[in-house]
């Protein structure tokens, strides 16, 4: 379900939009509730044509998403009185983090009720002497109709084997977007047959939200709220992910990205791969002396918070192998507090869980806000900052190339065994890892029956890792390509040994 990723659809056109005009009114808005209440109005014009069958739905939808934009939650269908858009608009109204459970939700008005699970005949059907689709179906739900075949929905069984059978690839499997991208089987159906999402199974991903053509299902944002801190005049330090790498433009270098967030108005940029670059140390140093000596049988990383979730859900047993050290992210956040307590701290990345992290109450005064790459491109574009025109007028060096491939599958795994290399030369590694939940999945069953025993195990939930975040802007290859050249520029490979 990556082919829509890095292509500017009209979901995605509508997000930003959403995005830019959020961050709008936190900019400018002196009569918040009236001017809420204009934007569905402003965002989708009458005369123009609507993303969906009418502009009255359209606005419904962007009605929702403006909700969610800032952090309030989807509006009730079931109350005996409708809710206006502002409903609640004062409690989100605030210069801190602000944050109202679930993280997901699915926006009921744009969801297009997809088929969950269904194989039907298509136009293509020859209707061939040998049929073999009726030959191979086990239950007779293969029928011929007219000459062509016909599939009786009452008997199938969704086996697929007429699918794989057909010469003329004439049976067509229809699978609900989001559900198929879903690795913990979080997607279910409402009365309507609309998709939900089961909040106690969700590990907040985002792969749904990012699969869905119809744009039906979203995240919550802080962005408002990190706005109005920044106008209190709070000395707020941004801490930048390393997939950033590219995701502004071809033309935008680290030291004009740095830059453009220093004149959006951060004091300042720390690299997120420094707590990285602490994490594979302290992973390095767990490995050598707690799994290669075998007194523990397999280790499990913990940078994201998804895969963490899901292990610790799914495979309860396994919670004592997952890394107890900080995430990048958290790790970073302390540093920066260290040196400026003064400072609040919002974490700029790919990743829609890592909101649900920060906040958590063992993570919540570390960091104050969590934005996605996608959503502070709204905010660049609501101050009409063109980032390829941006003078550089600093340096980013804080990291080693180690921890500045964190953002890659693989990356977290390589750059521990990098240090292993570097500081046990001997020491036989053994790595593994899984990109994708469905595939993480895969991976702990095999742990958990002792055929991963002696392995450090990378866990992501995203296929192909962060570059691939819900929250990110441009296409897969393309961002491996400039993070791979961001990772080529670290003067280190490395972190110092502190022994």
């Amino acid at each position: 379900m990556s082919g829509m990723r890095g292509i500017d659809t009209p979901v995605r056109q509508r997000r930003r939009r959403v995005f830019k005009e959020v961050a709008n009114l936190a900019y400018t808005s002196t009569n918040l509730k009236d001017d809420c209440e204009a934007l569905p109005y402003k965002i989708v014009d009458y005369d123009e044509s609507a993303y969906f069958d009418s502009v009255y739905r359209d606005r419904a939808v962007i009605r929702e998403r403006i909700r969610l934009a800032m952090g309030m939650s989807l509006r009730p269908e079931n109350r005996e009185r409708p809710g206006h858009l502002t409903e609640g608009i004062e409690e989100s109204n605030i210069d801190e983090k602000y944050y109202e459970p679930p993280l997901m939700q699915v926006i009921p008005s744009a969801c297009n009720a997809c088929p969950e699970n269904h194989y039907e005949v298509t136009n293509t059907c020859m209707g061939c002497v040998a049929h073999p689709c009726r030959e191979v179906c086990p239950v007779g739900a293969m029928t011929m109709v007219n000459g062509k075949s016909f599939i009786d929905q009452e008997k199938c069984i969704k086996c697929g084997k007429c699918k794989a059978i057909c010469p003329y690839d004439a049976i067509s499997h229809k699978e609900r977007p989001c559900a198929k991208a879903c690795g913990v089987n979080a997607i279910k159906n409402d009365k309507h047959g609309r998709a939900v999402i089961d909040n106690e199974t969700c590990v907040s991903c985002g792969q749904c939200m990012v699969s869905c053509p119809f744009g039906a299902i979203a995240d919550k944002s802080q962005i408002f709220q990190l706005i109005r801190a920044m106008q209190s005049g709070r000395k707020i330090i941004a801490q930048v992910a390393p997939a950033f790498a590219g995701q502004f433009g071809p033309k935008v270098t680290p030291e004009m990205f740095k830059t453009a967030l220093k004149e959006l108005g951060f004091a300042d940029v720390y690299e997120t791969a420094i707590g990285a670059d602490l994490g594979c140390m302290a992973e390095a140093e767990h490995y050598v002396n707690e799994v290669a000596s075998k007194k523990q049988a397999f280790a499990l990383t913990s940078c994201c918070p998804s895969w963490a979730v899901m292990a610790k859900n799914m495979f309860p047993e396994t919670i004592d192998k997952i890394s107890n050290e900080l995430t990048p992210m958290v790790a970073t956040a302390r540093i920066i507090k260290k040196e400026h307590p003064d400072a609040s701290v919002v974490f700029i990345g790919p990743c829609a869980s890592k909101k649900l992290e920060a906040s958590r109450k063992t993570v919540r005064s570390d960091v104050d806000f969590v934005i996605t790459f996608e959503e502070l491109t709204g905010m660049f574009e609501a101050r009409g900052i063109l980032l390829d025109e941006i003078k550089a007028m600093d340096e980013m060096t804080d990291a080693t190339a180690a921890g500045r491939g964190y953002g890659v599958a693989g990356g977290v795994a390589s750059a521990i065994e990098d240090c292993i290399k570097a500081y046990y030369p001997g020491t036989e590694v053994h790595i593994e890892h899984a990109e994708s939940l469905a595939e993480c999945k895969k991976m702990l069953l095999l742990a958990k029956a002792g055929k991963k025993n002696g392995c450090l195990i990378e866990g992501m939930a995203c296929p192909g890792g962060c570059i691939a975040g819900a929250g990110t802007n441009i296409a897969l290859p393309q961002a491996a390509k400039e993070v791979a050249k961001f990772k080529a520029e670290a003067s280190k490979k490395v972190p110092d040994s502190e022994n």
